[in-house]
């Protein structure tokens, strides 16, 4: 955790001074976020364009990984974990989010077959999903794979899912959608399922950079799960891991269900 707050003049100034090589791309990014956030709607609709003009360029970078090595190491990472915690090959898992599938192409491996549900708002990044499917040979393990425009979950049926998985994603996600999400993933939860999900945690100022990156307190999210009936358990074991994120657990049971 941290309490710079990116989105300050004075830490921008000081990372421009630290690294001006980085000034033009950034300034790039200014100016076409600005464009995309004129073109649409919400939020959801401003990250789908991000997502479709990032994958134009590498559907690896555009689900954060700067190399494919980076790419590989952190599915690899995102899998053991919820293994090391208790995922079962008979269990359904749907992971919202599932991009290109950096973690979801070991998941769907290890599930038995159909176990595995992927969600994504970006139509784009699904189509390169499709490409990791066939390039690893996980057509016969037959996957679902959804493009949604909320996390509704309308489409899901009733305690479906054993667990579910978000990586990065609220990390990209304003508090509204995050409270979607927690108003309704109850529904399709089993009763002694799990939900797991990283987040840009602050102890400073909660805040935001450009729209893409939002950073929050723990204690923000954990009383949010809370006024919709969720225990929320902050993952300790997680901080030990090479990611810059946190990890959050949701449970419909006691706190450290799962």
């Amino acid at each position: 955790m941290h309490n710079r707050n990116r989105a300050g003049i004075a830490h921008q100034i000081g990372y421009a001074i630290r690294h001006p090589e980085r000034i033009p791309p950034h300034l790039r990014r200014l100016a076409r976020d600005a464009w995309l956030r004129l073109r649409t709607r919400d939020h959801v609709g401003y990250y789908r364009a991000v997502m479709k003009s990032d994958t134009t360029r590498g559907s690896e970078s555009a689900v954060g990984s700067k190399s494919h090595r980076r790419w590989l190491a952190m599915g690899k990472l995102q899998f053991d974990y919820l293994v090391r915690h208790g995922l079962k090959p008979d269990h359904r898992l749907l992971e919202i989010g599932c991009g290109n599938l950096r973690a979801g192409r070991l998941f769907i491996d290890y599930l038995d077959t159909g176990n595995y549900y992927g969600i994504d708002i970006s139509p784009d990044i699904l189509i390169a999903a499709q490409d990791t499917l066939a390039g690893h040979g996980l057509r016969d393990k037959l996957p679902h794979l959804m493009p949604v425009g909320n996390l509704c979950f309308a489409a899901l049926p009733d305690e479906a899912f054993d667990v579910v998985h978000a990586h990065s994603v609220f990390s990209h996600s304003p508090l509204q959608v995050i409270e979607e999400c927690f108003q309704h993933v109850g529904r399709i939860m089993k009763p002694d399922g799990w939900f797991d999900f990283t987040f840009d945690a602050t102890e400073g100022e909660e805040h935001h950079v450009l729209h893409e990156d939002f950073y929050y307190r723990t204690s923000t999210l954990t009383a949010l799960a809370g006024r919709y009936g969720l225990h929320a358990t902050f993952m300790d074991d997680w901080e030990k891991l090479p990611s810059k994120q946190s990890k959050i657990r949701i449970t419909l049971g006691p706190p450290g269900g799962g």
